[in-house]
């Protein structure tokens, strides 16, 4: 008797291929990773979230803040003197093209009043 597991199916093959496929693009869909680099436009969106700041100068040193944007999200850190400062970061980080969301982590400093 001669029985037919698994490897020597072609049956059993395509279906494993099918799930592998179906299991691997479904992941794709539900998660974009993109690497070391950082996802296309990132740099940009970072850059010119930085380059804003620059152009209010409430936001200019004594102030420290840190940009990064990952796949479209705008990540603020750092510490400003005031919460309009805190606030006005996040209005202008969200008025940059190309964000879709801002996590606003900035802290107030000691010296706020």
């Amino acid at each position: 008797m001669k029985t037919t597991g698994w490897s020597g199916s072609r049956t059993g093959i395509v279906l494993l291929t099918a799930l592998l496929m179906f299991t691997a693009l479904g992941g794709c869909a539900a998660y974009r990773k993109c690497g070391f680099s950082g996802c296309p436009g990132d740099a940009d969106i970072t850059a010119a979230v930085q380059t804003t700041f620059q152009q209010h100068a409430e936001l200019e040193p004594p102030n420290m803040l840190t940009v990064q944007t990952v796949d479209g999200v705008v990540y603020l850190y750092g510490l400003v003197e005031t919460d309009y400062q805190r606030q006005m970061a996040e209005s202008v980080a969200h008025q940059t093209a190309g964000v879709n969301k801002v996590v606003n982590s900035i802290g107030l400093s000691g010296n706020a009043r």
